[in-house]
């Protein structure tokens, strides 16, 4: 249970801690909503409009290394420490993240993996993300946030980011299972891809499994025991290496933070994931149709 609740935290207590927080309490905590790429709409206006409460918003695009060719890449250890510090978090800040999906999370994960993978651990998932927060009726907030700034010291660990001559070298070596979380039809080849110019498909070899299969319709994550079934009935084994892609590293990490809700802190992220892959790769090496047990 402990694992649970460092992980993912519920309405009800980040209620909870929103409530009891005062100067004179010594806590520190910080909400961030993050915004997606692409984003729909104007997020920065439905923020505005309504928000938890104390929350701040967090640009994915934003907080991305600018000089790559591909989209969301991390930033440097540098960029991401200024970035964060920006909006008052230092190292001893408790994160919660959270993000607008109608599904209750998109890409929240990604958010939560990239302060893992940059050293803080003390960051969590808000179960069921904005739309389980307004359906249990908790207050929200409007207008603009205000944050001071904080010094934080990132230190990227590398050992969980897997670039594409890991992935070119997977194909051989088979050392890793690869899951790619995009919904069928991309991973099929049957369904455009969002960004123009890329070619639709996936990695030969990899499984499929979309990320909001690992959801609830409330939106929050589906049971301990369902996750460990729908991996299973995948050909999905915690006990052996995995790699997670999907379009541009996002939703991969609902992947990661489904394994490591079941005890598994090892699942990698393909960080340049269809974007890249499609790019880059030999023709041979991307495939169509849906691939099961390989």
């Amino acid at each position: 249970m402990a694992r649970l609740l460092s992980t993912l935290v519920s309405a009800k207590w980040l209620s909870g801690v929103i409530r009891s927080q005062h100067p004179g309490l010594g806590l520190s905590l910080q909400v961030l909503d993050i915004i997606p790429f692409p984003s729909k709409g104007d997020p920065r206006k439905e923020y505005e409009e309504k928000h938890i409460p104390g929350a701040l918003l967090f640009d994915l695009e934003e907080c991305s290394d600018k000089s790559s060719p591909f989209p969301e890449m991390l930033p440097s250890a540098k960029q991401f420490s200024k970035y964060v510090g920006n909006l008052g978090i230092s190292n001893q800040t408790h994160v919660v993240v959270y993000d607008r999906s109608d599904l209750g999370s998109f890409c929240a994960p990604r958010a939560w993996w990239m302060f893992r993978v940059f050293g803080h651990s003390s960051v969590s998932v808000l179960n069921g993300g904005f739309k389980n927060w307004l359906n249990e009726g908790y207050p929200v907030d409007s207008g603009t946030g205000k944050s001071t700034s904080a010094k934080f010291q990132a230190t990227l660990n590398r050992s969980p980011v897997v670039k594409f001559e890991d992935m070119v070298k997977n194909l051989e070596s088979k050392q890793y299972q690869v899951v790619d979380t995009r919904s069928e039809g991309r991973f099929q080849g049957t369904e455009l891809e969002p960004r123009k110019g890329i070619l639709s498909g996936h990695i030969p070899g990899a499984k499929n499994i979309p990320y909001y299969m690992l959801l609830n319709k409330n939106g929050t994550m589906k049971t301990e025991d369902e996750l460990r079934e729908l991996l299973k009935e995948n050909g999905v084994d915690l006990n052996k290496p995995l790699i997670a892609t999907c379009g541009v590293g996002v939703t991969a990490c609902h992947l990661n933070l489904a394994a490591c809700l079941l005890g598994n802190d090892s699942v990698k992220i393909y960080d340049g994931s269809w974007s890249e892959w499609s790019l880059r790769a030999k023709t041979e090496h991307i495939s169509k149709g849906l691939e099961k047990n390989m």
